[in-house]
């Protein structure tokens, strides 16, 4: 999943990527909302938000009511001061999903980011499932018709990105900045190598080719295990 983080404070934002990185996310990090803005209507989508509302430039609430007037329905989950009653209200109001008062616990973080991404996606339980593969995210474990499968980081990224987005089809360029964000180094192949593990791992159908385009996991054939 990748996540935006939108937060002014460094320490605080390189410690949120630290904790998050164990769970398989890809997190961006910008510190201002005009920039935060420009990034979530031109990039890629992001899979959620995680926004301080105390930005320089334009605020959180200020960002979320743009976004929400322009029709993003990205997932948000807002950071705020512990006796900020009223800018978690606003916050709420503008368009937030959900918030965490600081300061928080990394654990309820990661919990209630799960929620989210959940919600967003109309899943009632966490785990993704197809054809006899299922994705645990919160344990962040893979099975294969009831066996484990070690998977790296980046190709647990890159399958649950598959599986959370059935029938959709990516770009090698929008796979690339999912699994690795914007500040790694990517060799040029890194994307046909992880697909070509997860086919030699689970089995060669998981997923299809787009001759020119790149590559999808059709959503046909996830129906019958939703």
């Amino acid at each position: 999943m990748r996540i935006l983080l939108v937060e002014d404070d460094p320490s605080l934002a390189s410690g949120i990527r630290l904790a998050l990185k164990p769970e398989h996310y890809t997190v961006d990090i910008l510190d201002d909302g005009v920039s935060a803005l420009h990034a979530l209507q031109d990039e890629e989508p992001f899979d959620a938000v995680i926004l301080d509302l105390g930005l320089p430039r334009l605020d959180g609430v200020g960002l979320l009511e743009r976004l929400r007037r322009a029709g993003n329905r990205v997932p948000v989950l807002v950071l705020t001061a512990r006796d900020g009653i009223e800018e978690r209200i606003q916050g709420l109001d503008a368009g937030a999903d959900d918030y965490l008062t600081k300061p928080f616990e990394v654990a309820e973080l990661k919990a209630r980011l799960r929620a989210l991404l959940r919600r967003s996606q109309g899943h009632v339980t966490s785990e993704l499932r197809h054809r006899g593969v299922v994705l645990d995210p919160g344990n962040r474990l893979v099975t294969y018709l009831g066996e484990p499968v070690t998977l790296s980081r980046r190709e647990f990224t890159l399958l649950q990105e598959f599986l959370s987005h059935p029938g959709h089809a990516f770009t090698r360029d929008t796979l690339t900045r999912l699994v690795y964000g914007w500040d790694e180094d990517v060799e040029s192949n890194a994307i046909e190598v992880h697909v070509h593990h997860l086919r030699r791992k689970l089995f060669p159908e998981l997923i299809r080719t787009l001759r020119g385009i790149g590559y999808i996991m059709d959503k046909a054939a996830t129906d019958e295990d939703t």
